[in-house]
């Protein structure tokens, strides 16, 4: 069972727990000699609704245990008036704080879903979802925050058509936080400009160096000197079988083609994150690899090659990935539902850091029709 049925199951049982209190203390109340008495379970009946139940539910809860001990103790002629009443009032007085937590769990539950709302629309507005083909390739991305209810973080990705190519990008700001988030907006929408503007992929490079550089400028303290974002930047130009990556520090991609024979990208020279390009100036050289038909590039952020399990053994994508092939229409989603899957048994669901993950495919094109001297693409399926 994995961790959300797990869940549900445990959340079930939570809810069900005030009547199965009620019920256990009438039964023990009735069974016992009159000596004994099941006052603490009717005390804790509502209690326990308070965070799970509505605010009528949760009243109800309250009455019906106060009732409880009305009945059983006007039932045992053993009983005294005083304890009667003394268990009585115990009960009234826990029934109406139960009340009163009852509604500052809502109102925190109003807050929280509030904040989700906005973290879902800033989500959406800082790092939207990719079209599922752009430029003739196929697209499936993810972000997966290791923090629970958190939607974003500092991992990044973003795919754009443009007349030099499909260009793309994955990233991780260092940072947590707003001021992470801050970072990625910066870098996101640099990308987004340049890679329509500039001719090259390494000019795209330089000018997210001068966005982040002119974003130092504006923090203060230890992000101020320190601040930097790992990156890999890659372009697919149109009707060519190569895709050209530049590595600035960050994981390297994997090439997985469709007979299940996986390539690490390696970049050939190592270089700084952006950001830090007062350390030392370099020009950006790309890398050219083959993309064949039927090919999917993965590109992930440190999430996933630095996941561990208890043993602090590391998840390897490369070595889980070799000879495995992931085809059909929504071979690329599923690449990535299979990594978040595997890295949540690894970690057995302790994943201490944000997780972006990119795949892209080149399609297999079967046939291809001549027609007035242009080529158009016939019947396109999605493996090898």
């Amino acid at each position: 069972m994995d961790d959300s049925g797990a869940t549900a199951h445990e959340g079930t049982f939570v809810r069900a727990l005030p009547v199965l209190l009620l019920v256990v203390g009438v039964v023990y109340d009735a069974l016992t000699p009159p000596e004994f008495t099941a006052a603490p379970l009717f005390t804790a009946a509502p209690l326990i609704a308070a965070p799970f139940y509505s605010l009528l539910n949760t009243v109800l809860t309250g009455a019906a245990a106060s009732a409880a001990v009305l009945l059983l103790h006007y039932g045992n002629s053993f009983d005294s008036t005083v304890e009667t009443v003394t268990e009585l009032i115990t009960v009234l007085t826990v029934a109406g704080l139960a009340v009163v937590i009852n509604r500052v769990v809502r109102r925190g539950n109003a807050r929280l879903a509030t904040a989700r709302t906005i973290a879902e629309a800033t989500q959406r507005a800082v790092l939207p979802e990719p079209d599922p083909r752009i430029g003739g390739l196929d697209i499936a991305a993810r972000y997966e925050a290791a923090q629970a209810d958190a939607f974003i973080g500092g991992d990044l990705y973003a795919v754009q058509d443009t007349p030099h190519g499909v260009r793309l990008i994955v990233g991780d700001v260092r940072g947590k936080g707003m001021g992470a988030v801050a970072a990625v907006a910066v870098v996101i929408g640099a990308f987004r400009e340049a890679a329509e503007q500039e001719a090259t992929l390494e000019a795209v490079a330089q000018r997210l160096e001068r966005a982040l550089a002119r974003e130092g400028t504006r923090r203060e303290g230890l992000d101020a000197f320190e601040g930097f974002t790992t990156a890999v930047l890659g372009e697919i130009r149109h009707g060519e079988g190569v895709v050209r990556l530049i590595n600035r520090g960050h994981p390297a991609p994997l090439l997985l083609r469709g007979d299940g024979r996986l390539r690490v990208l390696a970049a050939t020279e190592p270089a700084l994150p952006l950001g830090m390009g007062d350390l030392g100036a370099w020009p950006d050289r790309a890398d050219e690899s083959e993309f064949p038909p039927g090919a999917t590039l993965l590109f992930y952020t440190d999430g996933l090659s630095e996941a561990r399990d208890a043993a602090g053994v590391f998840y390897d994508p490369a070595a889980r990935l070799g000879g495995r092939i992931f085809p059909g229409l929504d071979g690329p989603h599923a690449l990535l539902a299979t990594l978040v899957q595997e890295v949540r048994r690894h970690t057995g669901g302790g994943a201490t850091d944000d997780m972006a993950l990119l795949a892209v495919r080149r399609p297999v094109v079967h046939q291809a029709e001549v027609t007035g001297g242009e080529v158009t693409e016939g019947e396109i399926t999605d493996g090898e």
